[in-house]
């Protein structure tokens, strides 16, 4: 009987943190419950901050589990934000990247290491064509939430008039979904038809393309195969909304995968040791959001008014002279870092919630770790995360912005009296967020259905 070859999954993802460490703790967990070899892609300047440890960051590595090896997207000293033409820079990152890719795949099938299948995650759509240049098969990693995922699918099949035709206080009524304000759904849905040049629409281009390129798998098989950064039970009304594609949920425990921005020196660990079980807030706003200066001067008195201990995260790229927040810890029981360890600070048992901006990552932590949230989403997914978070796991509460879209003080004090207090409505948010932890510990473990999902995947392609 001949030999099985081995299987050989590349990863490919957006050189940014958000999109790295989903793919990167997938691609850890099937290398290490499956066969399979299994390579991890990104831009080179990324894996550079990401891997300098490593010795020839720019070049192939393994580390004993799987293997990195970086692609150019033609910027590889880094993004220069500054006058950057975004159709350019789409245009230049697709044609480089595609082209980069396909020398990867090409090299690794000549060293006796085909590619079996190319996993790949949003913003990449020219990398089906990588795989249909190779005969190889390629398959959607979803980085957001199955509702998100099922919101763009019926936008794009039918409630896009609906849906801009509206109010933001309307409601639209999706197949087997809760019923949503348009202000809970993905900001890129609420583009202004006119509107064709703008970073919100060129975004909506591209999650319009990407549903093209599923529509057109129909054609070559039944059901089109999608890797969901989820949970079975969690979502089940989204997962049953959408029937002609075959959604996996792998959802994974999340850990360190490796960080590009630089972990803060403070000793906050042990800060946090120091700290009563449940009394520290925990604030950051991921790796991209902008926090603008009125909200971090209202963050400010906000936690100066809570009286609560708190860690609060506020990148280097987001400071500004003058402003109060360096200042704050002076004579306050707090800390401000420019980084930190996400996991290991929200798994620590002084941290009492999160007031976060919603991004997928975070909440997924957050949810992971048992820690209810203040939701202070500012765009993209994170509107809808803050929903889920509020009104169907019950495990937080979504803040209240003004005109500007600020989170003023006083209603920051609020959320975390309602989350953190002694009243009813803290208790039960606070049940509810254990109840998810536990459900999600039962999903990861060998033999949960993240695990069982992902095995029968693999599966699928012997």
């Amino acid at each position: 009987m001949a030999e099985i070859a081995r299987q050989h999954y590349l990863f490919v993802t957006y050189p940014i943190q958000s999109h790295i460490n989903p793919t990167l703790h997938l691609a850890k967990h099937l290398a290490s419950s499956t066969s399979a070899a299994v390579t991890f892609s990104t831009a080179v300047y990324a894996d550079r901050r990401m891997v300098s440890s490593f010795p020839n960051a720019d070049q192939e590595f393994n580390n004993g589990l799987i293997t990195y090896l970086p692609y150019s997207d033609g910027n590889d000293e880094g993004l220069k934000r500054d006058n950057m033409d975004l159709k350019e820079h789409i245009s230049d990152f697709r044609k480089n990247g595609q082209r980069n890719v396909s020398t990867i795949v090409g090299d690794l099938a000549a060293a006796g290491r085909p590619v079996t299948c190319i996993v790949y995650t949003l913003l990449l759509n020219w990398v089906p064509d990588v795989a249909g240049e190779h005969g190889i098969p390629s398959v959607l990693y979803w980085i957001q939430p199955a509702t998100v995922f099922a919101i763009y699918y019926h936008f794009f099949h039918g409630f896009e008039s609906i849906v801009r035709s509206h109010e933001p206080s309307s409601t639209v009524y999706f197949p087997e979904l809760q019923p949503l304000q348009i202000r809970d759904l993905p900001s890129y849905v609420n583009v202004p038809v006119n509107d064709t040049a703008s970073f919100n629409a060129t975004i909506l281009n591209s999650f319009r393309e990407l549903f093209e390129i599923l529509d057109r798998e129909q054609e070559t098989r039944v059901k089109p195969r999608v890797l969901m950064y989820t949970f079975e039970g969690w979502e089940t009304e989204a997962l049953a909304s959408v029937t002609d594609i075959e959604i996996i949920p792998v959802g994974q425990w999340p850990n360190n995968t490796g960080y590009l921005f630089k972990e803060d020196e403070k000793k906050y660990m042990e800060w946090l040791d120091t700290k009563e079980e449940g009394s520290v807030v925990y604030i950051s706003f991921g790796s991209l959001s902008v926090m603008k200066k009125e909200q971090k001067e209202e963050m400010v008195r906000g936690l100066k008014e809570s009286k609560r201990p708190f860690l609060w995260v506020v990148r280097k790229d987001n400071r500004e002279e003058g402003e109060g927040v360096l200042d704050l810890e002076e004579g306050e029981d707090g800390m401000v870092v420019e980084w930190c360890d996400q996991v290991r600070v929200l798994a620590h048992s002084a941290v009492g919630c999160f007031v976060t901006h919603c991004g997928w990552n975070s909440t997924l932590e957050s949810l992971v770790c048992g820690v209810p949230m203040v939701a202070v989403p500012q765009w993209s997914d994170q509107c809808t995360n803050a929903k889920l978070v509020d009104s169907l796991w019950g495990c937080g509460v979504r803040s209240e912005v003004d005109g500007e879209g600020v989170l003023q003080g006083e209603e920051l004090v609020r959320c975390l009296e309602l989350v953190m207090g002694e009243g009813e409505k803290g208790l039960e948010i606070r049940n509810k967020a254990k109840t998810w932890r536990e459900k999600a510990l039962e999903a990861v473990a060998e033999g949960g259905s993240c695990d069982v999902n992902l095995k029968a995947f693999v599966d699928k392609f012997l």
